[in-house]
């Protein structure tokens, strides 16, 4: 499990495709204090397993699925990705509960600065507008978020900080760009409970 509080912005340094699967390397230097081959690690709110370690390197294998699914096989090297490792027990939760499972694509519509902050303006699929409500919390490319408003159909925009633009990959984004969103895994459970209590009372 992860918070979505971005540790580390790293650097692609490597990509080789096999057979199936992309091997991804990526180059970094805080997240390596307890990173162990066999680890999870989110990358840009994706969760992959650690193949292999190196000096400030360590590399995952995506599957054709995680390749088809998320924004990770747009990725080129030299791409920023944002670092995560999962949650400690003891840590304090400073985001919203994120699980690395990527629910569906959106796409940036309009990246604008306001004053001292930026205006983030994503599009989203229409399988995820029951998902995504004014003040719920996003995960966009693994960075816990806030929605700050619904902007037309399929669109929610959220307000980013100073530090927030600076300390993740955000600050290379631009109009385009496909980014990954999971949203409230409380409220994939509420559904799941409704849908099921309204079938039973049905029968």
């Amino acid at each position: 499990m992860f918070t979505g509080i971005i540790e580390e912005v790293g650097e692609v340094s490597g990509i080789i495709d096999t057979g199936g699967f992309r091997t991804i390397s990526v180059s970094g230097t805080s997240v390596f204090d307890d990173l162990h081959i066999g680890s999870s690690i989110a990358v840009n709110g994706v969760c992959l397993t650690v193949r292999t370690i190196g000096a400030n390197l360590f590399s995952a294998e995506m599957s054709r699925e995680t390749l088809d699914r998320t924004s990770l096989g747009s990725l080129a090297r030299r791409s920023i990705v944002n670092l995560e490792r999962p949650m400690r027990a003891d840590a304090r939760f400073g985001g919203h509960i994120v699980q690395g499972h990527v629910d569906g694509l959106g796409r940036i519509a309009a990246f604008n600065r306001e004053g001292d902050a930026w205006d983030l303006l994503v599009e989203y699929p229409a399988s995820a507008a029951r998902y995504i409500v004014e003040k719920g919390s996003i995960a966009v490319d693994g960075i816990s978020l806030t929605v700050a408003s619904l902007q037309g159909p399929r669109r929610f925009s959220v307000a980013i900080i100073p530090h927030t633009f600076e300390n993740t990959n955000l600050r290379n984004a631009q109009a385009g760009d496909p980014v990954n969103l999971e949203f409230d895994v409380v409220a994939k459970y509420v559904e799941n409970l409704l849908s099921k209590t309204h079938a039973i009372r049905k029968d």
